[in-house]
């Protein structure tokens, strides 16, 4: 019986997380275009008509509908029932990494803030200032649900990434973008100065690899630019929950712990 509340307890998590998830599709499908998604909930972008409940469950209403529109017939991008996936992980990852509390509940919404921003960018090649004020506000309400970073390494952490990226970008103009920079800076305060560093580093050989790889397939010449948030955001993500055991680990392979 246990067993049995426990698996249900998991599925539940899960589809929070998918559910929250697609609603995070619409936000990140609208925001760019500048489309409310506050008046009309869910919608086919193509026939305008109105999705009912059976139509916007997460996962199974897009395979139960074959990736199709119901009423249009118009395809669905497989993208959304991935973000949906996604969205119910994280929430899982979130309560076995710090519990069922006010810290889960402030790193999942740190994280689906970060999953808009890195779609968005990969769109658009931009990130919204609304998505960065999002990002101020969760770091500033994980003042209070993340007790565990001091104050001053927060602080630190605002400046120690977005500073040197102000002053490389002032010296190469386009080296970064501003909503890069922005978006370090206030993650910074979440995630204090030792894990926003690490994020820096994770998303430049993340990048790196991925550059070396346009350019080894002939994709992106090599003066063109590429979306670096998405790299970012998974810098961010992965220090966040892994950050702690990864500095261990180097430390410990270089014999200074």
């Amino acid at each position: 019986m246990i067993q049995f509340m426990r698996g249900v307890a998991v599925g539940l998590i899960w589809f929070f997380g998918a559910s929250a998830f697609s609603f995070l599709n619409v936000v990140i499908y609208r925001v760019p275009r500048n489309i409310s998604f506050v008046r009309e909930m869910f919608y086919c972008p193509d026939c305008r008509h109105r999705l009912s409940a059976m139509d916007v469950i997460p996962v199974l209403s897009w395979l139960c509908l074959r990736g199709r529109c119901h009423y249009c017939g118009e395809r669905i991008a497989p993208r959304y029932i991935w973000i949906e996936l996604l969205g119910g992980c994280i929430a899982l990852l979130c309560i076995f990494k710090t519990g069922n509390n006010l810290a889960g509940m402030t790193a999942f919404a740190f994280l689906g803030m970060l999953t808009a921003v890195a779609f968005v960018d990969l769109d658009t090649m931009k990130i919204p200032n609304s998505f960065v004020l999002g990002t101020l506000v969760i770091a500033l309400v994980s003042m209070v649900t993340m007790p565990g970073i001091p104050m001053a390494e927060r602080l630190v952490g605002f400046l120690s990434v977005s500073l040197p990226l102000t002053l490389i970008t002032l010296a190469v103009p386009g080296a970064f973008g501003g909503g890069d920079i922005k978006l370090m800076a206030v993650c910074g305060l979440l995630l204090g100065w030792k894990l926003n560093l690490l994020s820096l580093l994770l998303a430049v050989l993340t990048g790196g690899i991925y550059g070396m790889y346009l350019l080894a397939v002939k994709k992106k010449g090599r003066k063109e630019h590429f979306a670096f948030g998405p790299f970012l955001c998974l810098g961010m993500s992965a220090s966040l929950l892994w950050g702690s055991q990864i500095i261990n680990w180097y430390l410990v392979l270089c014999g200074l712990s």
